[in-house]
């Protein structure tokens, strides 16, 4: 299966058009049409209806496959061409809010930094392709225990860090004055959905075996401010790391004393480390 034909594809799917393909990817309408009409004799399927344009069956089917297929290819290129560049000055660092801590922006080298907040799903792609040297990923986890990422490629991923957790309240909630809380006493709870800026609802209702935490409201920043903002005002609790949930004004930050959890900081990167990059692993002690 050719690449060239896959990407094309994969955008034509994208953007329900054959003409707006043509303008992202600089071909021509028709030879878009060529890619596609040539991929769906290779796979011996039609792909694509055309009026309106939209995946046929055989189509959704290829596109689970694609955006994996497509992105090992992105980072094996990056891979090779990260051990074949001349070294060069700077670093970029992919990160989520969360994970950038007072202690890691102490860390940062003093000139040729470049901070990249991302979605945390979206860090270990981007430190695959070359789009940052370093990622932060953050997440919840056993005491101890590694956090799991998409298998996107080869990737080495290090400790640099461990908080308690605490669950964020408003102050004149009737949980604010408890000395701890269970997570599964807050299943039913009123939570904010912040993936990007918090802990994502997802892993709180997976350590509680797949169960609650429906959302309240979502939020799709990654500002923390304007999600403790919403925590003091009562749209919702949130789980945060202890240094990003105390003295949050108008706020309560009960410790989750059931689980046990924790909140995970890793350093991942791609190959060997070098220069700025090593700097910094090294300041933020990372360890296996």
């Amino acid at each position: 299966m050719d690449p060239h034909l896959l990407r094309t594809y994969v955008t034509v799917a994208r953007l329900a058009s054959f003409s707006e393909a043509a303008r992202e990817l600089g071909y021509t309408q028709s030879a878009v049409s060529q890619h596609i009409a040539a991929l769906e004799q290779d796979l011996g399927a039609p792909l694509l209806t055309r009026r309106p344009v939209a995946p046929t069956p055989a189509g959704e089917r290829l596109l689970e496959h694609a955006g994996p297929l497509l992105l090992r290819l992105d980072a094996a290129r990056a891979d090779v061409v990260r051990m074949a560049a001349a070294p060069e000055h700077g670093l970029t660092l992919a990160t989520t809010p969360i994970a950038l801590t007072a202690r890691t922006v102490a860390a940062l080298p003093a000139a040729g930094v470049t901070l990249r907040v991302l979605p945390r799903d979206e860090i270990p792609a981007a430190v695959a392709t070359a789009a940052a040297d370093l990622g932060l990923v953050d997440g919840l986890a056993a005491p101890s225990d590694p956090l799991r990422l998409p298998d996107v490629a080869p990737l080495t991923m290090h400790g640099v860090g461990e908080e308690p957790v605490r669950v964020l309240l408003p102050a004149a909630h009737p949980l604010a004055r408890r000395p701890g809380l269970r997570l599964g006493d807050l299943a039913d709870a009123r939570w904010l959905d912040a993936p990007d800026a918090g802990l994502p609802l997802a892993q709180l209702r997976a350590a509680n075996g797949g169960h609650g935490f429906r959302p309240a409201l979502r939020y799709d920043g990654t500002d923390v401010r304007t999600l403790t903002a919403l925590a003091a005002a009562g749209h919702g609790l949130t789980l945060l790391p202890d240094s990003a949930a105390t003295d949050v004004p108008g706020t309560m930050a009960v410790p989750l004393t059931h689980p046990r959890l924790v909140h995970r900081t890793e350093l991942v990167y791609a190959g060997s480390l070098g220069g700025a990059a090593t700097t910094l692993a090294e300041a933020l002690g990372a360890h296996a």
